[in-house]
């Protein structure tokens, strides 16, 4: 067994979350039935915060893994480790989670390699296991383990997809960035700033998501606004903070530049 402390997992204070519509409703649906849930969606838009205030929310841990192509199975099952007193295993976090209930939540999955990420495939289904292999042992998830999933559609090719066979083992949950008045309310509240300059900054959002597949791949996310509002709060110029939160961060072509330094001028001017 793992001498983890769960509790240190356990998330006390409430996420600031604004609800888009029916998701809460659906997840909690998801979770009573401990279904295994796949959120996709772009990048900066709510995902990983929407996860976190549900964790919350139903008084669960949450154990998050970012996942990259650099991962293997062993960073998410376990590995045997040397010390002093010879070997040892080490519980990974998909591990941990199985074994005490917690969330786990697989952020941007298909960065990982295939070859990871069909460890996951017993904890999917009627089974809920996992072997580990090299320890020789078969571990039955804990009845409040649930797998969460994540990853923005927009990057998908051929390289970085998940298998039908993995993507079938889930049900799934779509998100977009907010409408303008929940986007506002979310800017404004996360950065403690005024809602008119809340809502500019919302305008010169949506501006750069109308370029998406005509030099942009993908658009200012919700996250960069809160950025761009909190550079603003600490008393930088507006122009200054959306350049530096909103521009440099997603393009270095001189065109798309100069599209978006014009929006922000014509904003804020």
């Amino acid at each position: 067994m793992t001498d983890i402390d769960i509790e240190q997992y356990n998330i006390s204070e409430e996420p600031y979350y604004e609800a888009l519509g029916d998701e809460v409703e659906l997840y909690t649906a998801a979770y009573n039935r401990r279904l295994p849930v796949m959120v996709k969606g772009p990048t900066g838009c709510g995902k990983s915060r929407f996860i976190e205030h549900m964790a919350w929310k139903l008084q669960k841990p949450l154990i998050t893994v970012a996942c990259n192509e650099d991962m293997t199975a062993s960073d998410l099952v376990g590995r045997y480790l040397l010390d002093a007193d010879g070997t040892r295993w080490l519980d990974g976090p998909l591990t941990i989670a199985a074994r005490m209930g917690a969330i786990c939540y697989l952020d941007e999955i298909v960065e990982a390699r295939q070859d990871t990420t069909v460890i996951i495939h017993p904890l999917t289904d009627h089974r809920r296991t996992m072997p580990l292999d090299k320890k020789g042992e078969l571990i039955e998830a804990h009845p409040d383990f649930q797998l969460v999933i994540s990853y923005n559609p927009g990057y998908q090719s051929l390289m970085k997809d998940l298998k039908q066979s993995t993507k079938q083992r889930f049900v799934g949950m779509d998100f977009e960035y907010p409408e303008t008045k929940v986007e506002v309310e979310i800017v404004t509240k996360e950065a403690n700033i005024d809602t008119e300059t809340a809502a500019k900054l919302v305008k010169i959002g949506q501006t750069a998501r109308n370029l998406k597949g005509h030099g942009l791949d993908e658009g200012i996310s919700t996250r960069l606004l809160v950025y761009a509002a909190n550079l603003m709060a600490e008393g930088i110029e507006a122009r200054a903070a959306c350049r530096m939160a909103l521009v440099r961060p997603i393009t270095d072509d001189v065109d798309i530049r100069s599209t978006l330094d014009h929006s922000i001028d014509s904003v804020f001017g």
